[in-house]
């Protein structure tokens, strides 16, 4: 069956010499994997196939099978700032790093779908990328079911392990400290690409940063260490 759908690419894989396996999240199925021939048009192919390219293909699903055939494809909306901005660039491969470990679901989820389009048009056009990655993380989480609720009154740390803010004594190791679980609140209704209203010096946000990576492996099997932070922390200082 042909179906044309819109789609993100997450990561390209060599199959042979003339194909490369694509795995995308579309949003009629949410996660698929195609095989693309590239062929005598293998560089404008491979092109279009750069991490978090928006794609338009027409592929031909096969029920049966793991991998789908594409039989169209073109980059529906080209990037303007990202591909000649280092600082874009890096926060880019940070977000292809975590979409890749996390869109694992094979259905549509229209929600989703929107919230990617704002995160990757904010990444390319925002004048300001400080706050992305943490604001990023925040919203992903609501889409993914563990989204912190705002504290209460006396609520002053937050438990990472337990995802909600709890009041006085840390249980456990796994507790942010008042100053970070105040940032943390702080962050939780700031918009993509926006600044919160108290700001987060630079060594705070890199703490926070690691603390929500920490704060996604426990809470999703599998997500594991990712390399990008390290580079995030040295050019969003």
């Amino acid at each position: 069956m042909l179906i044309t759908t819109r789609a993100i690419v997450l990561k390209t894989i060599r199959h042979g010499d003339s194909k490369v396996v694509l795995k995308a999240w579309t949003t009629h199925a949410g996660l698929r994997g195609y095989v693309v021939r590239a062929g005598g048009k293998r560089g404008s192919a491979m092109a279009a196939l750069q991490a978090l390219n928006r794609l338009e293909l027409v592929v031909q699903e096969h029920p049966e099978r793991d991998l789908h055939t594409i039989r169209e494809m073109r980059v529906a909306k080209p990037y303007i700032n990202i591909p000649l901005d280092p600082v874009r660039g890096s926060v880019a491969l940070f977000v292809q790093e975590v979409l890749y470990k996390v869109l694992r679901q094979e259905s549509a989820d229209d929600g989703l779908d929107a919230f990617l389009e704002q995160a990757l048009e904010t990444l390319d056009t925002a004048p300001d990328l400080r706050y992305f990655p943490l604001v990023f993380l925040l919203r992903l989480s609501g889409h993914l079911g563990f989204i912190p609720e705002h504290p209460a009154p006396g609520e002053d740390r937050f438990d990472l392990r337990e995802g909600h803010f709890v009041r006085g004594h840390a249980e456990h190791a796994h507790t942010l400290g008042p100053v970070l679980s105040n940032a943390l609140a702080g962050l939780l209704d700031v918009e993509l690409g926006a600044s919160p209203q108290d700001p987060i010096p630079a060594p705070k946000r890199r703490e926070l940063l690691d603390h929500l990576m920490l704060y996604f492996r426990m809470h999703l099997e599998g997500f594991g260490e990712l390399r990008s932070p390290a580079v995030l922390h040295q050019l969003l200082g």
